[in-house]
């Protein structure tokens, strides 16, 4: 996960020579049911967690039982994955792509269905459990304490973080946890979901998938993941820092007072 690298030191009293720790960085190859499907830019950690987390985010496979078997090889960047119902897919999709570590996905998207219902599950946080969250959330990194390289994300309930991951793409760290839940049989839904990078539509429509009714990040939303937030029912808080925030949609999941 990490490596050392020779560097100068500057500052204003003059410069030195000394090693740096600098994060690793992986292209790891999806094949799924023989067919090459896409290379992701990732960190070197949970690789079957993040192949099966993007498969689930893309709509690729559904439950943990569609999935015949998965085949990890670290040295040679494969990870295969075999269904027990195989789709068909155009030639299009079958054409390998490479996502880079900053994830989206852009022009390019699978066959998965984005359910397009309201999330509307009544789950209540404090502004106080957000800030002590977060505090957790923070100090579970020691890539990030050690580099400044990589994104994390977590699954939490309102008191405590049950899955956490992270890596140096945001859409990654995201698809490690889900795919950690996944094969572990951790529900996703009704949760509260972390993470360190900016709320892009991108991000807020994983959360949406998987009916995450809470949404926290310690960076900034856009504006279209404000307006999807706000139409598909997510509470979206943002700017998570020290002992403020700010609560962008659905407000009604955060009280006011107490727990």
């Amino acid at each position: 996960m990490l490596d050392k690298f020779p560097i100068i030191r500057a500052t204003r009293n003059g410069i030195k020579e000394m090693e740096d720790i600098v994060v690793k960085e992986y292209h790891l190859t999806i094949i799924l049911n023989k067919h090459e499907l896409v290379t992701l830019l990732c960190s070197p950690e949970k690789l079957d967690f993040l192949a099966i987390g993007f498969l689930f985010s893309e709509g690729l496979i559904s439950e943990k039982g569609d999935i015949k078997a998965i085949d990890l090889d670290v040295e040679g960047n494969l990870v295969s994955v075999a269904t027990k119902n195989p789709q068909r897919f155009s030639k299009d999709i079958l054409s390998k792509r490479l996502i880079g570590s900053s994830g989206g996905k852009g022009a390019y998207s699978f066959a998965g269905a984005d359910p397009q219902s309201k999330i509307d599950t009544p789950i209540y946080v404090s502004p106080s459990e957000v800030l002590d969250l977060v505090e957790q959330f923070v100090h579970r990194s020691g890539l990030f304490e050690s580099t400044g390289g990589v994104h994390s994300a977590a699954l939490c309930d309102r008191t405590s973080i049950l899955v956490f991951s992270e890596d140096i793409g945001r859409h990654n760290a995201i698809d490690k946890v889900f795919g950690e839940c996944l094969l572990k049989d951790i529900p996703i839904h009704d949760h509260l979901l972390v993470t360190s990078g900016r709320v892009s539509s991108e991000i807020l429509s994983k959360a949406a998938k998987r009916r995450i009714p809470i949404l926290i990040s310690k960076s900034a939303p856009t504006d279209l993941g404000l307006e999807l937030a706000q139409e598909r029912g997510i509470t979206l808080i943002g700017f998570v820092r020290e002992k403020r925030m700010n609560i962008y949609t659905h407000r009604w999941r955060v009280l006011s007072h107490g727990k």
